[in-house]
């Protein structure tokens, strides 16, 4: 008989041990649960001071800028097909700056140059850097449509002519 109680006690002290751990899981999922929603709070807190902090996206910045001229150019790249294959894609750059540089009238006079310490500047999207590397260096486009802004401080930024 004693065995039989003995056995009876274990059972009712292991059943009451599985309720004390059923209840205790309960409680860490409880927990589990309220925890997220105060880290998806503060996450959302965060995400809006680094959206205040992000810069504006580059419409905004061209749109900011006061263009004062702006013109549609298809710059003809063949010559630097003339270069050795690996040399292509480079020298296509170079023809590219130099056609804007001429036909924007970026180049200060010698005279206005002495006078203007600060020399304007020619700037290319990545946009059409992409398109003239797009193929590799050794075969860039033969030609390209670009559209040249000009800003106020006389500062010329390329970018690809719409619908290309």
């Amino acid at each position: 008989m004693n065995e039989e109680v003995k056995e009876e006690t274990e059972a009712e002290e292991e059943q009451a041990e599985t309720a004390e751990t059923m209840e205790e899981a309960k409680m860490a999922e409880e927990e589990k649960v309220e925890e997220p929603l105060e880290m998806e709070e503060e996450s959302t807190e965060e995400i809006l001071a680094e959206e205040e902090a992000k810069p504006a996206p580059k419409e905004e910045r061209i749109k900011e800028e006061e263009i004062v001229e702006e013109r549609i150019y298809t710059v003809p790249l063949r010559k630097a097909w003339i270069a050795p294959p690996n040399k292509r894609a480079p020298r296509a750059m170079r023809i590219l700056k130099s056609f804007i540089t001429r036909h924007m009238r970026l180049e200060a006079r010698k005279e206005e140059r002495e006078e203007e310490e600060e020399s304007k500047k020619l700037i290319v999207s990545n946009e059409v850097n992409e398109r003239i590397w797009s193929r590799g260096i050794e075969k860039p486009p033969r030609k390209i449509r670009v559209r040249a802004a000009k800003d106020k401080e006389g500062n010329v930024t390329i970018y690809l002519a719409e619908g290309d």
